[in-house]
């Protein structure tokens, strides 16, 4: 058993068996060039947005309704295995720059090491604290090597993650996201649009793998559609729910988009609740898209959302016995996802970089733990 899965249990054997992979398809999900960048807003790039907008506003301070909106992904090239793609599946060639706090390159970090790509894709963290230029690397001092938490082992003048984007696009003008994906060969940067990411992850590389990691299908044919209409909603109603959430600079914003997000959590309670009796994961015995995209954003709920963006109707180590129980069984059975997972960085990248939030930096000790033990409940739930 290959070791991104040696601890699954026995429900789970079903991802080691062979499977035919069709190819996705590529008029909508395969595009050769990046998209036209936004316009540029002014030339001074001081701050985290690369204009004169302020890290702290994650909501346009002349936008009235107080929502959070999230920016569209800019790079967004592919690596191909078809004969003459610009971007080829090469061992070496890519790498990876991502955030243990960010829920959107932590689905990257799942991802490579559930299909076994840790020797073809290097990677690298930023330090969690996201200051007015935005993700800068870690210094000297603060260097954690066997967390791949270093400084940029390809520019040895860059300190933020903003220079990787202003040599690509002097005038880019938008946030300076993670997950960012590098052509080492070219100095390019392919993508940093997390869910086509991992897409390109599932099968673009598996000429290069063993049989095992070949044959795990994240995205299954005859799940497709079901994936792709989940992730419709819980990305706008639960992943960025949390953000709408908790960047509102209004009560009426906050309180529709949190009314929102634990409508969806009841939904997904209730899925889970139905489906238990099949298999451990969101569409039963296999692992899918759905569960990767799903657990970045559950396994920060208790530790920071509840508290830090005011999420707090309910807990879900308390409130969701059903999506507790699917969060604890990837966390403990799937060595990918308990792996890649840093509570340090979660916890202080949000209490330690949202001052308009948290203005003095107080990181909450709690919960505790971090994750129950599997089986083990809070004591008002487990009397």
């Amino acid at each position: 058993m290959f070791p991104a899965l040696r601890r699954i249990r026995p429900v789970s054997q079903s991802l080691l068996q062979p499977r035919t992979v069709a190819t996705l398809p590529r008029p909508a999900l395969y595009r050769s060039s990046i998209l036209p960048a936004p316009p540029i807003l002014s030339s001074r790039r001081t701050m985290a947005t690369g204009n004169t907008s302020k890290i702290t506003d994650w909501v346009n301070p002349n936008d009235k309704s107080g929502e959070f909106k999230r920016q569209v992904s800019v790079f967004r090239n592919w690596i191909s295995r078809e004969p003459g793609a610009e971007f080829p599946p090469e061992k070496g060639r890519y790498h990876l720059y991502v955030s243990y706090a960010c829920p959107w390159a932590h689905r990257t970090l799942i991802t490579r090491q559930l299909k076994g790509l840790e020797d073809i894709i290097s990677f690298t963290s930023v330090h969690w604290h996201l200051g007015e230029k935005g993700w800068r690397f870690a210094t000297a001092e603060e260097q954690q090597p066997s967390e791949n938490v270093t400084s940029d082992p390809l520019h040895s003048d860059f300190t933020h993650l903003r220079d990787i984007y202003f040599s690509n696009a002097p005038d880019y003008t938008g946030r300076f996201t993670v997950p960012v994906l590098f052509d080492k060969k070219t100095n390019r940067i392919v993508s940093n649009e997390s869910s086509e990411i991992i897409r390109m992850l599932y099968y673009e590389f598996d000429d290069l793998l063993p049989t095992p990691y070949k044959n795990l299908d994240l995205f299954p044919p005859s799940l497709r559609a079901s994936i792709d209409a989940t992730n419709d909603w819980t990305y706008n109603d639960v992943n960025n729910g949390v953000y709408k959430s908790g960047f509102a600079t209004t009560q009426e914003a906050y309180e529709k988009a949190v009314a929102t997000l634990f409508s969806s959590l009841d939904r997904i309670e209730a899925h889970l609740a139905e489906t238990a009796a099949k298999g451990p994961f969101y569409f039963g015995s296999e692992i899918t898209e759905i569960d990767i995209r799903l657990f970045t954003t559950m396994i920060r709920f208790d530790p920071v959302y509840v508290q830090h963006f005011k999420c707090n109707i309910r807990d879900i180590r308390s409130g969701y016995p059903a999506i507790h129980r699917w969060m604890r069984a990837l966390y403990w059975d799937v060595p990918a996802f308990k792996d890649t997972t840093n509570f340090e960085h979660i916890k202080k990248h949000y209490t330690k970089s949202h001052k308009q939030i948290n203005q003095f930096g107080i990181t909450p000790v709690g919960p505790v733990p971090d994750v129950l033990p599997k089986g083990e409940e809070v004591r008002a739930v487990g009397v």
